[in-house]
């Protein structure tokens, strides 16, 4: 298979990824009592910083929607790096696609630490995909 493909396939898991975190978090309902008086206070529970005023509840879906942001230009990136493969741009290629990589392994360990399998699967697989594409760029492509 060629390096486009892969990264073109990465996007596409990057795309799914940020469609279900931000349904997921938009639509999580805590499953215990606690749990839900913890996410109700999380709303209620006002403070004021710089003469505005916050709640963690906001921050919880701002920092969510910042994610999905992320996530969305993420994919964006893959979907690119297989137009630059396809274009034999090696050097750009592999300058963008390490980090990316980098990013996914880093999202591989939080997500087992802090979210669950579901998530470190999707971080594994983008992973896996842009370690191929790279891969593939560094060998079949001219310098």
């Amino acid at each position: 298979m060629k390096a486009t493909i892969f990264f073109r396939i990465a996007a596409v898991v990057l795309l799914l990824f940020a469609a279900g975190h931000t349904f997921g978090f938009l639509t999580f309902q805590p499953p215990t009592p606690e749990g839900r008086a913890v996410f109700d206070a999380m709303t209620r529970v006002h403070f004021a910083i710089g003469g505005s005023t916050y709640s963690y509840g906001n921050f919880y879906r701002g920092f969510g929607l910042s994610i999905t942001v992320s996530d969305l230009f993420l994919a964006y990136l893959a979907w690119y790096l297989g137009t630059l493969a396809r274009r034999g741009l090696r050097s750009i290629v592999t300058t963008l696609a390490w980090p990316l990589i980098v990013v996914q392994l880093a999202g591989v360990a939080l997500s087992g630490i802090y979210f669950g399998v579901i998530q470190m699967a999707f971080c594994l697989l983008a992973a896996a995909l842009l370690i191929a594409g790279a891969l593939l760029t560094r060998d079949h492509l001219p310098a």
